[in-house]
């Protein structure tokens, strides 16, 4: 198979999957799709950018070189077994996803493992959905790729083709390396700043009493809900030794208070300012 296939499928229209359609579409690539909204596919249909429209079934995967998962983690593994009765022999499947052990253990399940190779664009946003989607969204953005260990060199040159066409930068890193990172780089960030719009949603005071700082600091917060439903269960282990750490962390503060040690708080205070500056 050619290293930057002409036919691809794409499955969900979502932010990295329809900015993911806009770029290729742009570069000549005939793209079908599928989203679990129909609404969209032909929404995407009548903008010029995807050819075919694909039924729930993902039959008409069959024509595609090269399909790209784009739902949330826990669906894409429903993806991928539909993929795995109708993609064509030589066909080369990645995903989206922040969350790479799972997708790879389904793939190498299903015999799959010699042309699969996961993909993690660094590249999100808060906003979902096709009406979030942008041209332009990878260009200069991180993608980290985790070929499995039966990964031929073939279909991994396939999916770093596919993100050097939209202008990613890609870095290969092992699944379980990619999760540990995340854990802590992507997905505590998240948890975060979730909970702190819990505590603030208990409190007497809104959302738009915020300042500048507290509008940063929960502006993962608007994040979808079923997205890092899934992603949080997908990558549990990793986030809960982050969390216990950030716990720890927390408690050193409150530590701190109890003793009204100032010099205890400054250099707590120090620390974190010395890591992010």
């Amino acid at each position: 198979m050619k290293e930057s296939p002409r036919s691809t499928a794409i499955i969900g229209l979502g932010l990295m999957g329809g900015s993911l359609a806009r770029d290729l579409a742009a570069a000549g690539v005939r793209i079908s799709a599928s989203d679990r909204d129909r609404n969209v596919v032909e929404a995407a249909i009548n903008a010029g950018i995807v050819t075919e429209s694909l039924d729930e079934s993902l039959r008409g995967v069959s024509t595609a070189e090269l399909i790209v998962i784009a739902t949330p983690v826990d669906s894409a593994l429903e993806a991928l077994d539909a993929i795995a009765e109708h993609a064509a022999p030589d066909a080369v499947i990645t995903d989206v996803g922040s969350v790479k052990r799972s997708i790879e253990a389904r793939a190498l399940k299903l015999g799959m493992g010699a042309r699969f190779a996961g993909s993690h664009p660094l590249a999100g946003d808060h906003r979902s959905g096709w009406g979030a989607a942008r041209d332009s969204l990878y260009a200069g953005a991180p993608v980290f790729v985790c070929p499995t260990v039966e990964t031929t060199p073939e279909a991994l040159q396939v999916v770093r083709t596919l993100w050097g066409q939209v202008g990613a930068v890609v870095e290969e890193i092992d699944a379980a390396d990619h999760d540990h990172r995340m854990a802590w780089m992507s997905h505590l960030p998240q948890i975060v700043s979730t909970a702190l719009a819990n505590a603030l949603s208990r409190s007497d005071y809104t959302a738009e009493q915020l300042g500048p700082g507290g509008r940063d600091t929960t502006r993962l917060a608007a994040s979808s809900p079923d997205l890092w439903a899934a992603i949080s269960s997908a990558n549990a282990d990793y986030i809960r030794d982050a969390l216990d750490d950030l716990g720890a962390a927390v408690n050193a503060f409150r530590n701190a208070l109890d003793r009204a040690d100032t010099e205890e708080l400054r250099a707590l205070f120090d620390q974190a300012r010395r890591w992010r500056s």
